[in-house]
């Protein structure tokens, strides 16, 4: 297989002052990347959104020395903002996000991506699916987190286990048909693709994974917690998928 007949996709790396971690995960990525994914046309680009510390500048040295690394600088915070940026930009077959600082195990890469090319819309880490491992993360985020998704089932009844693992992968029909419909620019984001996406008929696969917490994250529980659930009402009341159908605007 030719590298143009291969199915491609983009990686993102969403960052906010990540000066520290940035250049090290680059690197433990691509090397994955090379050993495990050679039946994939694959490129990474890092979304910087208003770092205020080198990242940046890190990010650029790093698009210098790799040309399968570029960079996009946003100059508003927002994972949700810099992660649609990216994605609809180009024409790759998929489109994937993970967090900086690798918290998921990367050899699930390739079962998110191979589910999309089996049919699946939407492809996510899972931390609560069955045969997932979870290490060091706290009982206070590991309640909220079983809070949150329990919360969301309730509410929507669908039947996604994991809203908020930062490990996720769609094809071109979510970037094209759902993605605009998406509001959400910070945290709740993964949320709300996830549930309009489901409501509206499209196919979300979960990979059970391994998963490390890293205690430096800069993720606010209370802060985030309140957008989450701020969304959540939104989404109950305007009901966006009530207007949308598999596959349409």
């Amino acid at each position: 297989m030719t590298e143009k007949e291969k199915p491609s996709v983009n990686i993102v790396l969403p960052v906010y002052n990540e000066e520290v971690e940035l250049a090290a995960s680059v690197t433990t990525l691509s090397r994955f990347l090379r050993k495990q994914l050679e039946d994939f046309s694959w490129h990474i680009t890092i979304a910087d959104n208003a770092s205020t510390d080198k990242t940046l500048a890190i990010a650029r040295s790093l698009s210098h020395k790799y040309s399968f690394v570029s960079v996009d600088h946003l100059s508003r915070k927002g994972r949700g903002r810099a992660v649609k940026h990216v994605w609809r930009k180009g024409e790759y077959d998929y489109l994937a996000y993970m967090d900086i600082d690798l918290s998921t195990d990367l050899r699930h890469l390739p079962q998110l991506l191979r589910s999309l090319e089996r049919g699946y819309d939407i492809a996510i880490g899972s931390r609560n699916a069955r045969g997932a491992r979870v290490y060091g993360r706290g009982l206070l985020r590991s309640l909220t987190s079983k809070g949150y998704i329990i919360l969301i089932k309730f509410i929507f009844w669908v039947g996604f286990t994991d809203a908020q693992c930062g490990f996720k992968a769609v094809n071109r029909k979510v970037i094209t048909n759902l993605l605009p419909h998406i509001k959400d620019n910070e945290w709740f984001f993964d949320s709300e693709l996830l549930i309009v996406g489901e409501k509206s008929g499209y196919r979300i696969y979960e990979e059970p994974v391994t998963w490390i917490d890293n205690p430096g994250s800069t993720v606010r529980v209370m802060k985030t917690a309140i957008g989450d659930l701020k969304g959540l009402l939104r989404l109950f009341l305007g009901r966006p998928w009530r207007k949308l159908q598999y596959g349409r605007n």
